[in-house]
């Protein structure tokens, strides 16, 4: 006779209640899962999570107001002692948002087409502490791996801390003394390295991997 293990005790966290709801109602039918409480922001996940303290955080990436999902991930599992893994389970999958997911410390990364099957297997996994990944994420991964990490020249690291700092093309470009042409280039040029496609996206990574203060 199989031993009757406890149940994985989760915290949902998803901006979205109607997308909350259906978790919920999927949650509820599986064997071995608890739900212990649901957030629709990060500041609010991080209270319940002190005040709950669940085996797993199923975590969105975006969150609205507040903080992120990425930034949330990376609080509740600095906590020292914390015995609680996070979960993302979000429609993105850009190599940027994996890349800061996993560095802030997620267990797992699951794409919210996966069957539930899927889902409640890798909660299982990331609650005994093991990676669960979808398939295109775990090949993104595995690619990255693979590919050596871009460096970024002097000048582009110039330009990632004026950018840090909230500052527009033109005031970079008269800091530095250069063109304000030649400051887009360089940017098109750390996108590609940093594999982002925005300023805001630009900052995060450049935060994650400590290339700028």
């Amino acid at each position: 006779m199989t031993p009757h293990r406890a149940p994985v005790r989760i915290l949902v966290c998803d901006d979205h209640a109607v997308v909350r709801a259906g978790l919920l109602a999927l949650l509820d039918s599986a064997p071995d899962i608890e739900v212990v409480g649901e957030a629709g922001t990060g500041e609010e996940a991080l209270a319940l999570a002190a005040k709950l303290t669940p085996d797993v955080v199923l975590m969105d990436l975006q969150l609205g107001e507040g903080i992120d999902g990425v930034e949330t991930t990376r609080r509740l599992t600095s906590a020292p002692g914390s015995p609680l893994h996070v979960l993302v389970l979000t429609t993105y999958d850009t190599d940027a948002d994996i890349t800061r997911a996993i560095e802030a410390g997620a267990t797992g990364y699951l794409l919210k087409a996966e069957r539930p099957d899927e889902l409640f297997a890798a909660i299982h996994a990331a609650a005994e502490g093991r990676t669960a990944l979808s398939p295109p994420v775990a090949s993104r991964v595995m690619a990255n791996l693979r590919r050596p990490r871009p460096t970024l020249t002097d000048r582009e690291r110039d330009i990632l801390a004026q950018l840090a700092r909230g500052i527009g093309n033109r005031d970079i470009a008269r800091a530095l003394h250069i063109s304000e042409a030649t400051v887009k280039t360089h940017l098109r040029r750390i996108y590609d390295k940093l594999g982002v496609d925005t300023r805001a996206g630009a900052v995060a990574v450049a935060k994650e991997r400590r290339l700028v203060p």
